[in-house]
């Protein structure tokens, strides 16, 4: 199945711009998020170089930002860049479990690949991958039984429309195996 970043735009676009005041845009090597200013009448999703799952990683932050957020820069969140130690990790897993839970959610519901990301390649240990999947996959099942942020549902919906997918169900989202 083919992903392109032009339909998840479109898609995006269609099904919140005029309820949120929000757009996806393409940007260069950093994605960001900005609330809309005197320059750009849009909050803008910017995702890095055109890459699909950047797209559906910033896309998920958004999803789960309360109003109040969505004023600010980048939600108003720290981010640590890659070369975390152990317990600056252990940070960064904590706050990224919710929206890589609805980053699988979306990647599912458009049939795209799904890798949790630790984002540490330079960091003084190696992050527990597996463990760390594990914790997305619970906060997965649990939208699924409990219901998912409003706005990560309306972009589901569009988004198995478009791709032909079925509903999600928590057999679509398997157990993590240890690498041998």
């Amino acid at each position: 199945m083919s992903h392109d970043y032009h339909d998840l735009i479109q898609l995006f676009n269609r099904t919140f711009l005029s309820t949120y005041q929000t757009e996806l845009v393409l940007g260069g090597d950093e994605p960001i998020y900005r609330p809309a200013d005197a320059a750009h009448p849009y909050h803008r999703v910017i995702f890095a170089r055109g890459y699909f799952a950047s797209a559906l990683h910033e896309i998920a932050h958004w999803c789960i930002a309360g109003a109040e957020r969505r004023l600010l820069e980048d939600y108003g969140y720290w981010y640590l860049p890659d070369g975390r130690d152990e317990q600056q990790q252990a940070a960064f897993e904590q706050v990224e479990v919710k929206p890589q839970a609805v980053e699988w959610l979306l990647s599912a519901s458009c049939g795209f690949r799904f890798q949790v990301s630790c984002d540490n390649l330079s960091g003084d240990h190696e992050p527990d991958r597996v463990g760390f999947t594990r914790k997305v996959r619970a906060q997965v099942l649990s939208y699924l039984n409990q219901g998912m942020p409003e706005r990560a549902a309306m972009l589901s919906e569009a988004l198995r429309a478009h791709y032909g997918m079925p509903a999600l169900k928590s057999e679509h989202f398997a157990e993590p195996c240890l690498s041998l």
